[in-house]
């Protein structure tokens, strides 16, 4: 069986990120092809992004909490990505726990949710983009939320039910790929 790592993408105190991936997490727990564990960022307590050698040429960390951060992710298989879309990107909180690690990213699978003002589609595309670095596979079904219609004043989150399919489509996809990356690693 699959671990898969329902990752958050914030740090920030007044963050709606966590109601969200609770949210997914709720959805994938009613499953019982994989196992589902919700890692937030901000536990981790990662420094901003320093490390004197990128993590691709080693994995030699220097900080105490990246050692820490490599481990989880170490131990999972595949990865959902729950981001908020920040001018148009990912947060830095997000970008930097992925650039402390490398290795540990390399085959395996991910999906993203995401929202924002424009469902989050842009910061979607952005993370896309940066997880083909460390040989991360995206799949394509994507959950694309609405601060305006699946949030309370922009602080409650209320999804819309029809989002829960797409998020067990997105699943099975995660769920699928996961499997068969762990083949190769």
């Amino acid at each position: 069986m699959v671990k898969i790592g329902i990752i958050t993408g914030s740090i920030r105190d007044s963050r709606v990120n966590i109601q969200v991936a609770e949210w997914v997490k709720s959805i994938a727990d009613q499953r019982t092809d994989a196992e589902f564990e919700l890692v937030d960022i901000k536990d981790y307590s990662l420094p901003k992004f320093n490390e004197p050698i990128p993590a691709i040429m080693s994995q030699d960390y220097q900080v105490p909490e990246a050692k820490v951060w490599s481990k989880k992710i170490s131990e999972l298989d595949g990865f959902i990505f729950v981001t908020p879309e920040y001018n148009k990107a990912i947060t830095s909180g997000l970008k930097d726990a992925i650039d402390y690690l490398y290795v540990e990213w390399n085959n395996k699978a991910a999906g993203i949710v995401s929202y924002g003002s424009t469902l989050g589609v842009t910061a979607a595309n952005n993370l896309r983009l940066i997880l083909t670095v460390p040989k991360v596979a995206t799949v394509a079904t994507q959950p694309a939320l609405s601060l305006f219609t699946d949030f309370e004043e922009m602080r409650t989150f209320k999804p819309a039910p029809f989002h829960e399919e797409t998020v067990q489509t997105m699943l099975n996809e995660v769920i699928d790929w996961s499997t068969a990356l762990k083949t190769i690693r």
